[in-house]
Formats: C-alpha cells, structure tokens, sequence
C-alpha cells in the first residue's frame, strides 16, 4: 500500500484509485442493502399486551407525594415521560423496519466506539509513539480503519435518511442533529490527519492553512500549530461530536423513525394543502400498525464485533501510511540549490511568506478578497518576519562560535536596508547558477556583497538540523507549533515537488489523497470540488470561494426539511420502494392520522 498510487484522469477529475475503490465500495454496500432481503421477523399487533409492555401505552409516573412542585421532581417526571425505559431499550419495532438500510446507524456507532477505545491506546503511548513502536503502529492501524468504517457508515446512513425523507412527522431536529455530527466527525477527522506529524500531515496543513486564512479563521485555528490541532482532535471536538450524536439518538428516540413514504396515502381523503396537512400529521402520529420483535442489544453486540473484526483485519493486513515527514535539514541535504534560492527569497523579500499578509504579516500578496476581505479583519496574530526569523535571527545563533558568520553578518547589518535589499537581490539572481564543490555551495560573482558567505552558513545549519530546532525553540513549552518551518519549507519547490510525486496536490484533489495506494478522506469531496471548476482553477480568491461554497452546501443540507422541491425529491424518485419493499403495506389502525400527541410504540436506534 506505500507503493505510489495509480491515478485516474477524466475531463476536470485527477483521482486516486484507492479513493475510487472506497467510493465504489460504498456504493456497493448501498446498493446492497436496498436490494438484499432483510430477515422477517415475528409480527404483533400494536394494541396487544406485547406492546403495552413495550411502552406504546401511556408511561406509569408515581403517584405525587407531596414533591411535584421540586424542580428535580419535575425534570424526572418529564425525563420519564418523555423517554420511559421501554422506549430506551425497545424489544420491539415497526413490522416496516426491515431493511438493512436501517443497520448503518448502529454500525456507526460501533465503529465510532472502536475509534475512541484506539484513540485511547494511541494516547497512552503519546502523540509520536505509533512512529517508531510497531505495537504503537498497530494501534494507529486500527484508529485509522476505525476511521474510515466510522465515515463510511455514517455517509451510507445519511444517504439512506435522504431516500427516507426521514425528517418527516416533526423529526426536522432529527435530521439536523444527524448533519451537524456528520459536519462534527470532517472536523474531527480532519484534525487527526493534521496530528498525525507526517508528510500528508504537514502538506494538508500547508495547504489547507490558505482557505482558513482567507476567511480570517486561520488568525485562530492555526492548522500548522499540531500541538493545537491535537488537543481540538482528542478534547474539544469528541465532547461536542459525542453531544450531538448523544442528542440525535435521544431524538431517535423520542420521535421514532419516519413512517413509509405514501403510507398514509390512502386514509386521507381531502385535497390540495389540506391533504398535505394531514398527512404530515399522520406521518407525526405514533405508529398503530403491526410490530416485529427487537432486540437491541444484540443488535449492538453483533455490530461491534463485525466492525471490530473489520478493524483488526484492515490493521493487521494493510497497516497504515506514514510517509517520514520533511524537514529543513532533509530539504537542504537533498536540494540545496533550492533551499538557498528559497533562503534568498526570504532574505529580499519576495517570497510566498514574505508577502503574504494576515495573520503572519502586513503585506497584501496572499490576501483574497470578495466584495471584503475576512482575512484582514484580525490582523497578525501570528506574526512572522522572514528575513529575520528565517535568516538573519539563526544566523545570529550561529555567529556566537563561528567567526566566519560573524563578520559577514555585522557588516550585512551594518549596512543600510537599500542595500541589504541590492545584496540580496543580486545573490537570489545569481544562485540560479549555484554549483556545489565539496558540498560547499559557489555562486557566480555578483555585487552580492556580504551574502554569500551568510547563505553558505545558512546551508550549513540547515544541513545540522539546527535550523529546524531554531525555528521550533522560538515557540515556548512543548515546541508543537510548526508554523515557521512549514512556512519555510512551503516556499521552496522541493515540498510541492514531492506532494505531486505522491497525488497531494490540489490538481489531484489534494486533501482528498491519501500518500500510497491508501484511501484518504473521500468525505472532503466537496471541498475539493471547487478547486477542479473551470474557471475558478486559476482565481486568486480560490480558497475564498471553496470555503463559501462548501458552506453554503452544507447550509443547504441542514436545511432540505425546508426547500419545497428538494425535500421532495425522496417521492419523486422512488428508491424508497426498495428499503421498504418487504413491508406488507398494511394500513395503520384508524387513527393513526389524527396527529394527536399520544405515547408512540419503540422505534429503531439506528435511524
């Protein structure tokens, strides 16, 4: 699987075929479940004693003993009310849950569990121990397959939920919950590939750092800090991703799952809006028609060992990518011409970080804009000098014990800043023509002044590892923040050279690739999407415009209970048929359109 990755070009699309294989592994597994037969299961009448036990009848309250007025009394006689223990843990369902579309739900949730239990094992090790330990390597195998199962699932369930119309009968909330987690877990998975500290890590930073400034969210969720991206992925996110799941399937529970499209068609006999209305309200009503047996916690159990069996054998064979990352001391050893005309650049000023502007600098070179610019409202939070944090601030380091540095560098300082800018200038000219003799790096002549002998010494502490630690020693503590070496790195041609070697550029659908023949994060398709659309390719405001339109989808996914037209698409193309064509069809009880608000029978955890 770290083999390069093969590669697949059509019209605007430069995909990975590992990221192809994922897709159409899922859609095979949707088609599948549509179209296999789901188990029938023993039916019951829901008006019999098998589901007054199941909780369809009116939840049995204590009688008030003289505490009702308590606040604590009132918010458990309304907890029971609203959800009593048989609704809880049902051991029954409507006789139309039956279909393996309605399986993904708890598979997510297994899955969801076996990444927190792996996550767990990563943590005891520390955040570099799955590097260099093959047993720390293993648990990072079964977190990263843990992962991509959770994601896989979760897609499949809201696909299935969109072909359901499954927010229905008052369960609007239901939904929503049901996105925001989706949003919740590209969040959390995305500031896990950001802590990974590897080659895909530090390229989906370097990149991905640009969409976040250009909106100003990158002046506080700095991508490159991997410190910060760790403690959002393994504290602040999984609370919020745990509450919202936690919500949704107390809302699944409360409210059940949607009834059939069409299955209240018949009892109701008025037209036009009137007709509509009755039948969201029969769609709200508690379901009176036949029930299966259910058992939950098998359902459960059987669940996450699949998953886990899956996990385990995804780690055991194909283990996971991690691609060393790149430092400046590889760059130096390996392309020196580039790192000292990328040096060079930073020293006159005209590289991509010297002119790029908020939050690392005042300068306008990377600023976007659409009617205003977000990214120059917070201003520099993070702020970076190039010249002087890259160069001339470790070459000062250097000069305490090498003279051959401290000379040139006191008279480069010396000098006026017209004509430091001339040196620099002319030597970044000039070490286009670098050769190197001995290792040692000789430049044309040049009016380049004192730069010569400064860049060879930049070279030379580059090629120690020195430079690196400079640049990670100028964040206090635990030295997590790789902003400035990133930046450093990103400028050179050696970093992009490489992520096209291994299909991460944006051309490739960069954040989308995994480095080999893994799959990577099919879920940011989205994203990625706007960058591959003629005529926004080559726009200045690009990352702008990604972020807009990926929002603006996802508003509009949040709210399709609400878009005439769009919410209707479930009827009008009828893959509903087939999840629920082994339903029988069976009317519900008259009544059950009433729409009034009586106790509903159990319905299925996993919509």
């Amino acid at each position: 699987m770290n083999q390069p990755a093969t590669f697949v070009d059509w019209s605007i699309f430069d995909v990975t075929v590992a990221n192809l294989v994922l897709v159409a592994v899922m859609v095979a597994i949707f088609g599948a479940a549509l179209l296999l037969p789901f188990p029938k299961g023993e039916r019951v009448e829901a008006d019999g004693p098998a589901a007054e036990a199941d909780g369809a009848g009116p939840a049995v309250l204590p009688p008030d003993d003289g505490t009702a007025g308590l606040w604590t009394a009132r918010l458990r006689r309304r907890a029971v009310r609203t959800l009593p223990p048989a609704k809880l843990l049902p051991d029954s369902q409507p006789a139309y849950v039956a279909s393996w579309i309605y399986v993904f739900g708890v598979g997510a949730l297994a899955a969801l569990g076996v990444a927190i239990v792996s996550g767990f094992g990563l943590a005891l090790g520390g955040p570099d121990w799955w590097h260099y330990n093959p047993v720390g390597h293993f648990f990072n195998s079964l977190h990263v397959w843990s992962v991509e199962l959770f994601m896989a699932l979760m897609v499949i369930h809201l696909w299935g939920k969109f072909w359901m119309a499954a927010w229905r009968g008052r369960r609007t909330w239901t939904w929503i919950t049901g996105v925001v987690a989706f949003v919740a877990s590209v969040v959390e998975c995305f500031t896990g590939y950001l802590s990974q500290q590897n080659f895909d890590s530090q390229w989906i930073a370097a990149s991905g750092k640009d969409a976040f400034d250009s909106v100003g969210v990158g002046a506080f969720f700095n991508v490159m800090n991997f410190g910060q991206m760790l403690m959002w992925h393994i504290v602040l996110i999984p609370i919020v991703l745990i509450a919202i799941v936690g919500a949704h399937v107390l809302l699944v529970r409360v409210r059940g799952v949607s009834h059939p499209i069409n299955a209240h068609n018949g009892e109701v006999t008025v037209r036009g809006r009137l007709r509509r209305r009755a039948i969201a309200a029969a769609d709200a009503a508690p379901w009176r028609g036949q029930n299966r047996r259910y058992d939950i916690l098998k359902e459960g159990t059987i669940a996450a060992v699949i998953v886990l069996v899956l996990t385990v054998g995804l780690a055991a064979l194909l283990s996971s990518p991690d691609v060393p990352p790149v430092t400046i001391a590889t760059w130096a050893r390996l392309a020196p011409a580039d790192f000292l005309a990328t040096a060079a650049s930073e020293l006159n000023g005209t590289s991509e970080t010297a002119t790029y502007g908020p939050p690392y600098n005042n300068q306008d070179g990377s600023v976007q804009k659409l009617l205003f610019s977000p990214q120059t409202i917070p201003g520099v939070t993070q702020p970076v000098n190039a010249a002087q944090d890259f160069v001339l601030g470790p070459l000062a380091t250097l000069a305490a014990t090498d003279p051959g540095v401290a000379a040139p560098l006191a008279a480069y300082r010396a000098a006026p800043a017209a004509q430091q800018l001339t040196w620099a200038t002319a030597y970044g000219s000039a070490v286009a023509k670098v050769k190197f003799a001995d290792g040692s790096p000789v430049v044309p002549a040049a009016g380049d002044g004192p730069v010569p002998a400064l860049m060879a010494g930049e070279l030379a502490l580059a090629r120690s590892g020195a430079l690196d630690t400079d640049l990670l020693s100028q964040q206090p503590f635990y030295g997590t923040n790789f902003t400035k070496p990133l930046l450093f790195i990103e400028d050179g041609a050696y970093f992009s050279n490489k992520a096209t070697a291994l299909g991460l550029t944006g051309e490739q659908w960069g954040v989308m690739n995994e480095t080999g023949s893994y799959p990577g994060q099919p879920w940011l398709w989205l994203y990625t999407l706007w960058y591959q659309v003629p005529g926004w390719t080559n726009s200045d405001n690009i990352d702008m415009i990604a972020v807009y339109m990926t929002g603006a989808a996802t508003i509009l996914l949040l709210c399709v209970p609400f878009i005439p037209g769009l919410r209707d698409i479930p009827r009008l193309i009828p893959v509903h048929k087939l999840i629920w064509r082994n339903w029988d069809g069976t009317p519900p009880e008259s009544g059950a359109g009433t729409g009034q608000d009586s106790p509903q029978s159990p319905d299925h955890v996993t919509s």
